[in-house]
Formats: C-alpha cells, structure tokens, sequence
C-alpha cells in the first residue's frame, strides 16, 4: 500500500504546478506592480521554520517595506504604516501567497499543513515540537487557518495543529482547501 506521504507529495506537485502555470501571468503582473510602488524585489525570501525544525526560505510577494522588523505581523506596533502601497491588497487578498507554490513544487511545503512559523517564534515552534507537529511539513493553508488564522492565539493554533496531525489524510486536505477557498473569496482572519 502506498503511503500517505507519497499520495500527498505527488497531488501537492501536481496541483501547485497547476496553479503556478495558471496563475504565470497574475504572477507576472503582482511583481512589476510590487516593483513600482516601493523601493526592493518583488519577492521577500521569508526565513520559516520547516519540517522537523528545519530552516527554509519561502517566498512570498513583498507586502511590507524592506526596512519592516523580521517579526510576525502582530507583534509590530502601527502594522500599518509598514505596508507597502498594494501590501493591504495582496494581503487581503491572499495573493502574497501565489509564490509559495514553488515551495510545494520544490518539496519545502505541502498545500496543507501547519503555516511555517517564522525563524524566531520560539514560542510556536517549541509548543508544536512538544506535541510531535514538528514532523509534519508546513502548508499554505492549514486546519488553524479555516478555523481562525491570524485571530487565534498560539496555542489555540498549536490544538488546531494537533488535530491535523491525529487526522492528516488527502480527504482532510482537500476538505481544508476547499474551506481556505471560501475563507479567501470572504477575506476572513486576515491581519492586513
């Protein structure tokens, strides 16, 4: 019988290729417009904590200016004021995101896991470790993320994690994406 692990690994390719060739020209579009209206690259090469604690880099189109602290965005004071001109758009949007379908494709995430903690969130990530999460490979959109997002605290987050983990299965995972559909069209939990 095949493992649960290769049947994720080959629809998580299979769809985020989908995705990037669908999504090629938006993409195109997103970073000549992030380009224009503030200072850096189009792309923010975000240090994320991976499977097993492991340290990977995730893009994602930049929302924030490249002077913004390397902190989760709710730990910032006037979160605001560090938005770039189309940052409150991509965000609210959730088309920040698109680029992270390389980081399906190159086998650093899958579409459904736990969302990559940011390398200093020591608090995430030693919550998550002390329940066996650290095993399973990060996500564009997660249980915590249709239950919730950016509004849960931590360890609110963590138990969503959890329960992810006791019933990780491609059923679970398309029944999550297609929620996250349905969050984003509603724009539901996002920090902006």
């Amino acid at each position: 019988m095949v493992k649960i692990e290769v049947i994720k690994r080959i629809f998580d390719f299979l769809i985020s290729f989908l995705l990037f060739v669908i999504f090629l020209g938006p993409l195109i579009i997103i970073a000549i417009c992030v380009r224009l209206t503030s200072k850096g690259p189009a792309l923010h090469w975000s240090r994320r904590i991976g499977q097993y604690n492991k340290i990977f880099y995730m893009p994602k189109f930049r929302t924030m200016l490249i002077e913004t602290p390397q902190v989760a965005t709710h730990l910032l004071q006037n979160s605001q004021s560090y938005l770039t001109p189309i940052g409150r758009f991509l965000r609210k949007t959730s088309l920040d995101e698109l680029p992270q379908a390389w980081s399906v494709m190159v086998g650093d995430m899958s579409l459904v896991g736990p969302r990559p903690a940011l390398f200093n969130q020591d608090d995430l990530v030693s919550l998550r470790t002390s329940k066996g999460i650290e095993k399973l490979k990060p996500g564009i959109t997660g249980w915590a993320q249709v239950n919730g997002r950016d509004d849960l605290p931590i360890p609110t987050k963590v138990d969503f994690d959890y329960q992810y983990l006791q019933n990780n299965s491609l059923i679970f995972d398309i029944k999550i994406l297609f929620l996250t559909a349905i969050k984003v069209l509603k724009t539901d939990g996002i920090q902006h």
